[in-house]
């Protein structure tokens, strides 16, 4: 790690390809800056922000190995070099530009925020009940045929909520019958609450779509037609 972090991003080709990438980026968002009618309102822009993000870390974690070199500070530039380099995952967010169907996503999740709140409202509610039930059945009733997994209610809120999405990853479970009988109740109760709102999010996510995808044709005819003439 040490001689990674110290040894700069540039000098293994890995490093090469990835400042060359980031010098593209950098001049793309520069030339679109500087031929941008409104800076203000492009500074402002989502996609705009995103790519800031996901340039910045590179020029930081440079400027960090260089002025941290081989001192003291070196283990924990290298731990915020690490961090500041997971958030080179903004790239694939950039594909949002370019990709109709990471637009659609998220012009989907824009109109339905109150439907997305709802459905986090109806998760945590049922959380909380179960949760607290669970606990009781498995825990709380019989101390010394306990079970230790539900031994408090925010540990049995992770087996609630890997049984409200069907995950069920089988670090923990029921053991008692009524906790049983309770883990299927939750699981069906997990069911019927993910599927009332997700209709709309559905229908919602359809709709952006083919908007997305007739605003796009339409862009491209207009184009080709000024290409023509």
């Amino acid at each position: 790690d040490r001689s990674r972090y110290s040894a700069g991003p540039g000098r293994e080709p890995s490093g090469i390809i990835e400042a060359i990438c980031i010098g593209w980026f950098t001049a793309e968002c520069v030339v679109r800056f500087i031929v941008s009618k409104n800076k203000c309102e492009f500074v402002k822009r989502p996609l705009n922000i995103i790519d800031l993000l996901a340039i910045t870390p590179y020029y930081i974690s440079v400027l960090m190995t260089v002025f941290t070199g081989e001192n003291s500070q070196l283990q924990r530039a290298g731990v915020t070099l690490r961090v500041l380099r997971m958030m080179r995952i903004f790239w694939v967010i950039k594909l949002a530009r370019h990709f109709i169907g990471l637009q659609t996503l998220g012009l989907t999740l824009k109109r339905c925020y109150r439907e997305m709140v709802m459905l986090l409202v109806f998760i945590c509610v049922a959380m909380a009940i179960f949760s607290a039930l669970s606990q009781l059945l498995e825990h709380g009733l019989d101390l010394e045929t306990s079970n230790k997994d539900f031994a408090s209610i925010p540990a049995a809120c992770w087996w609630v909520i890997i049984s409200m999405t069907t995950v069920g990853y089988g670090d923990m479970y029921p053991i008692t019958v009524p906790g049983r009988i309770l883990g299927g109740v939750c699981v069906v109760s997990g069911i019927v609450l993910l599927a009332l709102p997700i209709t709309f999010i559905y229908h919602s996510f359809v709709q952006c779509y083919h908007e997305l995808k007739f605003r796009s044709a339409r862009y491209s005819r207009s184009l080709s037609a000024e290409f023509l003439n």
